[in-house]
């Protein structure tokens, strides 16, 4: 441990570790926090939070969560395979297969654990079985900037879960420029062989930049390529994008069904902690074969299955979402007039969904100007330095009003404006 620790204390000293915060209170986009190691108290107006569409603080989603509780507890304490599942669960699944039209869907824990169980279904088939040889390679083609949820499941898919020395056949993984069509033509033209199971993973929406994987693109490419795999990633696209926020698909005007009739398989990926009031994620897909597979799989056994009140909470969040088309719609429009008034004072706010990162200069540290808003303008946002170039991260969820918009931006100018002593020096 003795290298851990002169690591850490020289990392706290780089000033290069997060800020640390313990929530207290949230009503609506109103916070109260304390800081970790100061015990100071801040009530803030948040503007980094995922709950996208305000269904946190649903009285409707908590009631379900708690009613959960009364009915089942709060833990199935096993995984589906060896206990079975609840009724919540199958509810949930239909209710998702149904919102991402695709018919067959299995629950996780999150969204590492679905793409690492997706690894071990799809390239190596999870169990083997008496007289089945499985022989073809599988190439793996992934957006450079993807999120580590993907990057981890990839980086371990040479090998089954659990079995650390796998017999499988070969898994190649090549990454292409980030929403480069042409370089991802490029990568599938140089790879692929002629008997390659080709799968083909990206973000729906980027995390980090808020931007829009080129989906109808790429399924032109990959139509030269039947039988071919691609999964989007819908963390950030659930309920954010498309005009009754079912995600990517209906961004573009495109059904699974169209995608599959071109010979091409659609699997999405849902998750709940952004648009769902909850946590977990799940998997979707045409073929029933493989939502059984994923079942069996290392992953989905080694672990207990999506407790009730969770479940709950995000069957719940669905059907409010359904119900309530105009959450969508207050969401993509406070994301256009923030973005616009960003624009106007002159700040670099890349991509073009509520996550909204507004670049900084290269050598400019965001933590000084996030502190900044939290100390002198009672505004929290999210400063980015670690993982990815600098930049404060911005989300706009349905629940801000102009007014608090309008708030954050001023203080965004005061603050530009107070740490940017040069006058020649570029703007944010």
């Amino acid at each position: 441990m003795d290298v851990v620790d002169e690591y850490m204390q020289g990392l706290y000293k780089s000033g290069l570790y997060p800020d640390r915060f313990i929530c207290h209170h949230k009503q609506g986009n109103q916070v109260e926090i304390e800081a970790y190691d100061t015990g100071k108290r801040y009530k803030l107006l948040t503007f980094c939070t995922n709950d996208v569409l305000g269904l946190v603080q649903s009285e409707a989603v908590r009631q379900a969560s708690i009613d959960a509780i009364v009915q089942y507890g709060p833990s199935n304490s096993s995984c589906s395979a060896l206990s079975g599942r609840i009724d919540l669960h199958r509810q949930l699944e239909q209710e998702i297969s149904s919102f991402k039209h695709l018919p067959h869907t299995h629950l996780f824990l999150n969204a590492w654990m679905a793409l690492q169980a997706l690894m071990d279904a799809f390239c190596h088939l999870a169990i083997p079985i008496p007289g089945f040889r499985h022989t073809r390679e599988t190439l793996i083609l992934t957006d450079v900037l993807n999120h580590g949820c993907i990057i981890s499941a990839i980086a371990n898919a040479g090998n089954r879960s659990g079995k650390m020395f796998s017999h499988s056949p070969d898994v190649r993984v090549k990454a292409y420029r980030h929403c480069d069509v042409n370089d991802f033509s490029r990568k599938l033209r140089r790879y692929a062989q002629p008997d390659s199971r080709i799968l083909v993973i990206s973000d729906a929406v980027f995390s980090m930049d808020g931007d829009i994987a080129p989906l109808p693109e790429m399924l032109d490419v990959l139509e030269n390529y039947p039988g071919s795999v691609i999964v989007m990633d819908e963390a950030h696209a659930s309920g954010a994008i498309g005009a009754t926020g079912r995600g990517i698909y209906e961004h573009f005007g495109i059904s699974p069904q169209q995608v599959l009739d071109r010979g091409i398989s659609p699997l999405i990926m849902t998750t709940f902690s952004k648009f769902a009031a909850s946590a977990g994620a799940a998997i979707s897909s045409y073929s029933q074969g493989l939502i059984d597979l994923l079942e069996v799989s290392p992953t989905s056994i080694g672990t207990i299955s999506l407790p009730p009140p969770t479940a709950a909470a995000a069957l719940a969040s669905i059907r409010q979402v359904k119900q309530q088309p105009e959450l969508v719609e207050k969401l993509q429009s406070n994301t256009r007039y923030l973005r616009a008034r960003l624009k106007d004072h002159g700040f670099n706010a890349i991509g073009e969904t509520n996550v909204i990162p507004v670049l900084l200069p290269p050598e400019f540290n965001p933590k000084d100007f996030a502190r900044h808003l939290m100390e002198e303008h009672d505004i929290w946002v999210s400063p980015i330095w670690f993982i990815a170039k600098p930049r404060l991260r911005v989300t706009a969820n349905a629940l801000h009003t102009k007014s608090d918009m309008d708030r954050l931006v001023q203080a965004l100018v005061a603050t530009r404006e107070v740490l940017y002593k040069s006058p020649d020096r570029e703007t944010a």
